[in-house]
């Protein structure tokens, strides 16, 4: 049985961290990867571009119960570090609109940098290795995959978490194995994901882009206001809106179970109702055809607006179709199109100072496995930047 001082499980963007960080400090690390390839969702994030980082990293952009934990994190690796990490290993950066990619604009940039850097530290990878349990002995703790390979080791760090992309291994077993340990695990659920709506006008407007601004209804209770891009797709809606307002949504119907949530769209939120009331006006008394009546304000296509409402004649019913346009969500796309993902390992049953369980000696998570999860914009990796690299001075 090969043995090293930390084992890491996950060779993702916390767990390759975690190992340099490791290795850095002189020990001896391994990591155990379930496919044949380290960094695949590296290589998917920012649509192939990589979104580091953002230039602002306060805790308010995380979920609530995990802002002390991220707050105290970052104060030990924050966006300075995480910046001055890559320009070391090589990677040049730039920033736009507060989001931070590489100057290739290509994920497989960053994937590349690590791994030479893995590769200068002489950290080997166990690849193909699906962790099926973690043990203990008494020399430290035994890792065993699936096809019976054991690993052993005086610490581990578990990183090998979330359900996002299932192409590249992301199945949830691993949160089976932190709950054999002891843990409790906060109920995952997809978040910046699309949503999945039965309305006649989707399937319409299907593939048509435009600028939204979209707020939640649940149980009567209205969410925060979201503005940018709106996509009608045949199941529903997409677009960087609907991704931002979708994990309230995916918490009430997945965690919660609600079933009256609703999504209200203003279709025009360049205009107010009134200047858009006078336009209609006067081009229904220039005699335009009703599926002119918004040329020029919105796609062509938008005919089919008008024509899905009942009254099309009522000038009031056009603008609050338009204007607060409610769409009933019943569902969201699940983990084959997720972004994030939102439960996990619960955030109380860590050390805050360096991720190490308080429930078992010398295991520490790092990355998505924790029950902590960021907004869109580069948060999510700057998380697992920085939760791994914690964990790998430790111990």
């Amino acid at each position: 049985m090969k043995n090293y001082e930390t084992i890491v499980i996950g060779g993702g963007a916390a767990g390759i961290v975690a190992s340099i960080s490791a290795a850095r400090a002189g020990g001896s690390v391994v990591i155990c990867e379930k496919m044949p390839q380290l960094g695949r969702k590296i290589l998917a994030s920012g649509n192939g571009r990589c979104n580091l980082l953002n230039d602002d990293l306060r805790p308010e952009f995380y979920n609530a119960t995990a802002r002390t934990l991220v707050e105290t994190i970052f104060r030990k690796f924050n966006k300075s570090r995480m910046l001055s990490f890559f320009e070391n290993l090589g990677l040049k950066t730039y920033s736009r609109e507060g989001r931070i990619f590489p100057v290739t604009n290509q994920a497989a940039s960053v994937l590349k940098v690590l791994e030479m850097e893995l590769q200068r530290l002489s950290v080997p990878v166990e690849y193909n290795f699906n962790c099926s349990a973690i043990s203990s002995s008494r020399s430290g703790i035994i890792v065993s995959s699936q096809d019976g390979k054991e690993i052993s080791g005086t610490k581990i760090i578990i990183t090998g978490g979330g359900k996002t992309y299932p192409a590249f291994g992301a199945d949830g077993n691993i949160y089976e194995i932190a709950r054999t340990l002891g843990h409790t695990i906060i109920e995952p659920i997809p978040c910046a994901v699309p949503l999945v709506v039965k309305d006649n006008l989707c399937f319409l407007l299907q593939g048509q882009r435009i600028l939204a601004r979209v707020h939640s209804i649940i149980d009567g209770k209205t969410g925060e206001s979201i503005q940018g891009e709106l996509l009608f797709t045949r199941y529903g809606l997409s677009g960087t809106c609907i991704l931002d307002v979708s994990e309230e949504i995916s918490l009430a119907l997945h965690r919660q179970h609600k079933n009256d949530v609703s999504l209200v769209v203003d279709m025009v939120p360049f205009m107010e109702k009134e200047e858009l009331r006078n336009i209609i006006v006067r081009r229904r008394k220039g005699k335009v055809a009703a599926e002119d009546l918004l040329a020029g304000i919105l796609p062509n296509k938008f005919g089919a607006v008008l024509k899905s409402i009942p009254e099309k004649d009522d000038i009031d019913a056009i603008i609050t179709s338009l204007k607060e346009r409610h769409f009933k969500i019943s569902g969201t796309r699940g983990w084959n199109e997720a972004e994030f993902t939102g439960g996990g390992v619960a955030v109380a049953e860590v050390n805050p100072e360096t991720l190490e369980s308080r429930i078992k000696k010398n295991v520490y998570f790092a990355g998505e496995i924790l029950d902590v999860n960021g907004k869109r914009g580069g948060y999510n990796l700057a998380w697992a930047w920085a939760s791994g690299w914690v964990t790998g001075l430790t111990g």
